[in-house]
């Protein structure tokens, strides 16, 4: 079979399962979060997402590094692309980096494409667990917790506005093996009365160090907030499924854009800064230290692998005297994140009260 054949059939099989019909009354069935298998929104009809094998389902697959094929970044930008949904024929205009979404026509799920040339399919799924009525009830929870957002703001934030996405990630595992020298400093008083004063003497050091990084996590889009994203974190990705399109049906997802190689730059970044941070950590611990100065580390990573998943993201925003705030819920915890507007008002109470109070509190001790 060639590749084109290849991938008609990968793009078949694919709608065949995220586009399921209800064997009941014939609509289109959704990923449910509550029971974690197929469901229909009509008749309630539900059906188990059957396993990858007979030993059960299976978990995304690490992958060696060094063998990697596609490793580029895929930034389509502002591209678009046409999509023909296969039940009713409408034709519909999504984002390049769009990959599953919904038939404004007829309901049908349209579904993650058979992967490009130059891109990689998912590995796996972090499936979401939090349905959409609890994302709201949460949202709605976090927000009236926010007393400085005024109460106009918080009228105009719909629990029920969130859409559901997966969102790319990347996990990398890897073993570190370091060697440091540095020097570390210990305080002593020396002198009397007036005279006390305190000085560091140092000592030289040198050693080594290693530590096994377990999944660390690289978001692959830039087309959502990173610091709401990083508020809703973690993810618990060792609860992943071997990648199945039935887990986004009737959900939105987004590929790539940051690429393999790119992406193990960064974390590579983040865990020599966590190992250094680490070894001076070890250095005081060890010689109970009160400083650390001139630490030299040389660390080499070895055994990496990746995962390439989708991770799940409740997704609201709301605008507010012309500006938009965006939301997030974590669709696998629960965990809310978000930018809120501040009222002048409501700061300007805090701080009256919070005077108030310091003045009673100034005049009862002086009485």
């Amino acid at each position: 079979m060639g590749y084109e054949e290849e991938m008609n059939a990968a793009k078949a099989a694919t709608m065949k399962e995220t586009d399921r019909k209800c064997p009941q009354c014939g609509a289109t069935m959704d990923y449910d979060p509550e029971t974690g298998g197929m469901f229909c929104p009509y008749c309630e009809y539900k059906e188990e997402i059957k396993a990858e094998n007979t030993a059960g389902e299976t978990k995304a697959e690490e992958l060696d590094f060094a063998s990697a094929e596609h490793t580029a970044n895929c930034n389509w930008g502002a591209a678009k692309k046409t999509v023909t949904c296969k039940s009713c024929g409408a034709v519909t205009v999504y984002d390049a980096l769009e990959v599953a979404n919904e038939c404004p026509y007829c309901g049908s799920n349209q579904v993650m494409e058979a992967n490009d040339v130059d891109t990689m399919a998912p590995g796996g799924v972090v499936p979401f667990k939090i349905t959409l009525k609890s994302a709201g009830e949460r949202f709605t929870k976090w927000l009236s917790g926010r007393w400085f957002a005024p109460r106009a703001a918080k009228q105009n934030a719909k629990a029920e506005a969130f859409s559901g996405v997966y969102l790319p990630y990347w996990t990398f595992d890897t073993d570190t093996y370091s060697t440091y020298k540095a020097e570390y400093g210990i305080d002593e008083t020396v002198g009397e009365g007036d005279k006390k004063r305190t000085i560091t003497k140092w000592h030289p050091t040198r050693g080594n160090y290693s530590e096994s990084v377990d999944d660390e996590l690289i978001c692959a889009t830039s087309s959502h907030n990173e610091s709401i994203l990083k508020s809703v974190e973690p993810f618990n990705t060792e609860d992943n499924k071997a990648y199945k399109p039935e887990y986004l049906a009737g959900f939105a997802a987004e590929r790539y854009s940051l690429g393999l190689k790119d992406a193990w730059e960064k974390a590579k970044a983040i865990i020599c800064s966590r190992v250094e941070s680490n070894i001076r950590s070890k250095i005081i611990r060890e010689h109970n230290a009160d400083h650390v100065r001139s630490l030299s580390v040389n660390t080499s990573l070895s055994n990496i692998t990746y995962k390439y998943l989708l991770l799940p993201i409740w997704v609201s925003a709301f605008t507010y005297n012309g500006k938009v705030y965006q939301f997030m819920v974590n669709g696998q915890t629960g965990k809310v994140g978000g930018k809120y507007p501040i009222s002048p008002w409501r700061v300007l109470i805090a701080v009256a009260i919070g005077l108030a109070v310091c003045v009673g509190i100034y005049f009862l001790l002086n009485s």
